[in-house]
Formats: structure tokens, C-alpha cells, sequence
């Protein structure tokens, strides 16, 4: 599972690739012809998504940075 409070995925620039490297894997999938293997990337390319770059990312990051300090 994802944790978006973890400090590696601070930096936007992190979620942002991750995010990216799973969809656009996914469009490889797709071009190439297996549309089992590109499902499979896509919806971890949407679940990361969602728990990376969605509304509770921001509350996770500033819960994770009250804890810390």
C-alpha cells in the first residue's frame, strides 16, 4: 500500500513520476497488445493517483510534519 505520509513522497516531483510511469506503462501495455497486463498498470496507476496527488494527500504530508516536529 501506498503511504503518502512517508517523507520519500514529499516532493511533488516524486508523485508525479510514480503516477506517470504507471499510466504511461500502461499506454505501452495498450500499444503492444495486452490489454490484461495495461488493466493492471492502469489501476495502480489510478490507485496512485488517488492516494498520491488526491484530496488527502496534503493532510497526510501535514499530519506526518506535526508529528515529526
Amino acid at each position: 500500500m501506498i503511504d503518502p505520509s512517508d517523507p520519500f513522497f514529499a516532493p511533488l516531483w516524486r508523485r508525479i513520476v510514480i503516477v506517470g510511469l504507471c499510466l504511461g506503462w500502461a499506454l505501452v501495455e495498450v500499444l503492444s497488445g495486452s490489454p490484461g497486463w495495461a488493466l493492471m498498470f492502469g489501476a495502480a496507476g489510478v490507485y496512485a493517483a488517488f492516494k498520491l496527488l488526491g484530496p488527502g494527500y496534503r493532510a497526510a504530508i501535514a499530519d506526518k510534519e506535526k508529528d515529526d516536529g
